[in-house]
């Protein structure tokens, strides 16, 4: 009976693998039991693996295992091909042909000349004798490159070898792990052994190898098959260019058909950078440093506010004072626009998955599209100047704080809405007094890299005419200016630190005084 005990695990062990694997199944039990018992990275050895390579892995339906090696051993084969019958040094070669044809030539004319009695003879000798010396060291260069051609064949030998290796040893691994997926979802993962999965395997071999091989190792590529392997071979103009004209016309059409919404956009944020930088840039700057000072004591503490004098004190000595303020009007215009309209969004999307899902494309195409890019419709619709560097900035900036302030707002407990709902809460306090409150931390993450995105568009904003110090940080770059260039993203980097740390530092104190009661 104990006899009958202790082979039980075994034989169930052995059944199931049967299932899984069909033929071959009392090598693949003993070795995933090997594998289940080992301590540490199990000695395992499969020679089919080893042997058959990435068309093992497809027959078993391990299509990660057969793409990863499969890449690896077009590397090792591409070397094999390039020191076996690459034409190494080919280039070099062709070089070598073209100097040589060339010495004939200034040779030729050397002799001519001289026997005309010219007096520009001996110039022709002069070149004729630079081209040898070019030429030595070309011929030098390759017979390098053709010695370097064993090595380069020993290399991809050794490394296809290490390869087939490294699959005998890793293939049961990997394949236990399958099984022990098999295990739990059976209707879902591949099993057995399938001809037709191998086959699959065989066709992406001969979909990729042979032409990989061929451009890699092949010294001179047939002109008929070139647009082939190294590009699509369709003409720009065939398509590009009638879509793009397409574009234009539309561009041009809604600029003048929406002509006066753009102009009312222009005009309200133009309204709130002007009030802003009569604020910071037209009110004295000892007024301004006093009154930021005192503000970022009282919102976030002495040592923000510490660090803000330091900040306003590097401005001002480095005369970069009137700058840094346009440059905070326009960042603060940006980020205020970016949260004002970003946290509204971001709790509307966190209570509704499907307006979240809708959205999602567009704060992808908005976080991905290069900036320089979707300045050229800001431009178009808006033309060109402050308002439209604050937009350019608005369209980069607003991602964030709508993700993260959706993502608190799903974060909440449903525990802890149900019991506020259970308590009387209507839709508007639950969201007042437990949502927002709740996923504030999440929120000023977002509020934070808003921020952060607002300032990294500063300098970008300057080619549409933004000024500030992202216009400072432009001429740096065209006149090669490294120390001006630095200073001035010094301070733009002062002004962001800034107006983040009496952001956060406000929060904090203000949840630590909640938290004590205060």
């Amino acid at each position: 009976m104990q006899d009958t005990g202790i082979e039980a695990q075994p034989n169930r062990l052995e059944s199931s693998v049967e299932q899984f694997v069909g033929a071959g199944h009392r090598y693949y039990a003993r070795e995933f039991e090997k594998i289940q018992s080992a301590v540490g990275f199990p000695r395992s050895w499969n020679t089919m693996a080893a042997v058959a390579g990435p068309f093992w892995g497809a027959s078993r339906g391990l299509w990660g295992y057969f793409w990863t090696f499969l890449v690896l051993e077009v590397l090792a084969l591409v070397q094999i091909g390039r020191g076996w019958w690459g034409e190494l040094g080919a280039d070099k070669l062709a070089r070598l042909e073209k100097l040589s044809a060339k010495i004939d030539e200034f040779l030729a004319k050397h002799e001519s000349a001289k026997l005309a009695g010219e007096p520009d003879a001996a110039s022709f000798l002069k070149r004729a004798e630079n081209l040898e010396k070019v030429a030595v060291r070309v011929a030098e260069e390759a017979a390098l490159a053709a010695q370097g051609a064993v090595t380069i064949l020993l290399v991809g030998f050794a490394l296809l070898i290490g390869l087939r290796l490294i699959q005998g040893f890793y293939a049961n691994v990997r394949y236990e792990k399958h099984y022990l997926s098999w295990r739990a979802d059976p209707s879902g993962t591949a099993s057995g052994l399938g001809w037709t999965r191998a086959g699959l395997g065989g066709l992406l071999w001969l979909a990729i190898v042979p032409l990989t091989l061929y451009r890699f190792t092949v010294g001179r590529i047939d002109p008929e098959l070139e647009p082939y392997l190294t590009g699509f071979p369709v003409d720009k103009k065939q398509f590009y260019a009638p879509v793009s004209n397409w574009m234009d016309a539309g561009f041009d059409w809604l600029s003048v058909e929406g002509a006066g919404v753009f102009d009312s956009v222009v005009a309200a944020i133009t309204t709130v950078l002007n009030g802003l930088e009569t604020v910071f840039v037209d009110t004295p700057w000892p007024v301004v440093m006093t009154v930021i000072v005192v503000v970022a004591w009282r919102l976030a503490g002495p040592r923000v506010a510490v660090f803000t004098g330091a900040a306003l004190a590097y401005l001002a000595m480095f005369g970069l004072w009137e700058t840094s303020m346009v440059t905070v009007s326009l960042l603060g215009a940006a980020a205020f626009l970016c949260i004002l309209l970003g946290i509204p969004l971001g709790v509307w999307f966190g209570k509704n998955r499907k307006a979240y899902n809708a959205a999602l494309p567009v704060l992808d195409f908005m976080q991905t599209m290069p900036a320089f890019v979707y300045l050229i419709p800001i431009i178009a619709f808006f033309g060109t100047g402050k308002p439209p560097g604050v937009l350019a900035t608005l369209v980069f900036g607003m991602p964030p704080v709508i993700r993260l302030t959706a993502l608190g707002i799903r974060g909440v407990p449903e525990s802890t809405k149900e019991a506020a709902v259970a308590f009387g809460c209507t839709r508007w306090t639950l969201l007042r007094d437990i949502e927002i409150p709740l996923a504030m931390p999440s929120i000023m993450t977002g509020v934070n890299q808003t921020i952060l995105m607002c300032l990294s568009m500063v300098v970008i904003a300057s080619l549409i005419g933004a000024k500030g110090l992202g216009q400072d940080v432009l001429i740096a770059l065209q006149y090669a200016a490294k120390g001006q260039g630095m200073l001035a993203g010094l301070a733009i980097l002062f002004c962001a630190m800034v107006i983040d740390r009496i952001v956060q530092g406000h929060y904090r104190r203000s949840s630590l005084g909640h938290r004590t009661g205060r």
